[in-house]
């Protein structure tokens, strides 16, 4: 018995010793180690592009915007008078985009991201900036606002992404880069002389107006207001202008950022 108790006693030891080594051979790793186990899942993973993770960041609070008047030919009916993009900037649905998308509408009404509609009406509006702010009746409950950035820190060939509606298509997401800064914009009527503006070469198509202009870490830097196109087409050849989100804050009231 003696014997028999002393060799499970060895095998225990035996068996014990293995696992300890074992175990403590498992836990040293090197820088190697380590660095091929990086390159195994970047060869092995598509990773989310800095666009893809900055338009994410944002999509949730992007809108579209339409605006209704009456038919002349059936006072009993609506028609479309307008389409456009809008950003909700505060927890309780507010919402920013521009006053061309929304001037002249008798009624306005919001689809959210997750497809919820509401109709929607106008709490205030600067005219010369080209900014509205717009308050729904209804908002999702899962609802985040924006993050809004600082166009301060921007530099000519910084990224940036629209995201909005064009042409009533989306939500649609573009890229490029900022193309100038402190940029003047007349309405093609003559009219109207936008000042301080961001350009920028993201795609933007009618529809895109109202929309956010976003930065890499996905903060809301602009609001989208116009393109700039030398003929009598409506669409897009590189040229666009946002409105700084400093600029479009402080319009609706919004402390500095």
């Amino acid at each position: 018995m003696a014997a028999v108790f002393l060799l499970g006693v060895c095998l225990s030891l035996l068996c014990g010793g293995l696992f300890l080594n074992a175990f403590e051979k498992r836990q040293v790793l090197t820088q190697k180690d380590i660095d091929a186990a990086v390159l195994h899942t970047l060869n092995t993973h598509a990773l989310p592009s800095q666009t893809s993770k900055a338009a994410a960041a944002v999509q949730g609070a992007v809108v579209h915007v339409l605006g209704f008047v009456t038919d002349p030919k059936n006072e009993n009916a609506d028609i479309e008078s307008g389409v456009g993009t809008g950003v909700v900037i505060k927890d309780d649905g507010t919402i920013l985009t521009n006053f061309h998308v929304v001037a002249g509408a008798k009624k306005l009404r919001i689809t959210f991201f997750d497809g919820t509609q509401s109709e929607a009406s106008v709490v205030s509006v600067q005219a010369d900036k080209d900014l509205a702010v717009l308050k729904p009746q209804k908002i999702p409950d899962d609802l985040e606002p924006a993050i809004l950035g600082s166009s301060q820190q921007l530099l000519p060939g910084d990224a940036v992404v629209a995201v909005g509606f064009p042409y009533g298509i989306g939500p649609s997401v573009s890229s490029g880069v900022v193309s100038g800064l402190n940029r003047n914009f007349k309405s093609p009527d003559g009219q109207q002389m936008l000042k301080g503006l961001i350009q920028f070469d993201a795609a933007a198509n009618p529809g895109n107006s109202g929309g956010p202009l976003v930065n890499m870490t996905g903060e809301v830097v602009g609001i989208v207001t116009a393109i700039l196109n030398p003929t009598s087409a409506r669409t897009f050849i590189g040229i666009g202008f946002a409105t700084t989100i400093e600029s479009a804050g402080s319009a609706v009231g919004l402390p500095p950022f």
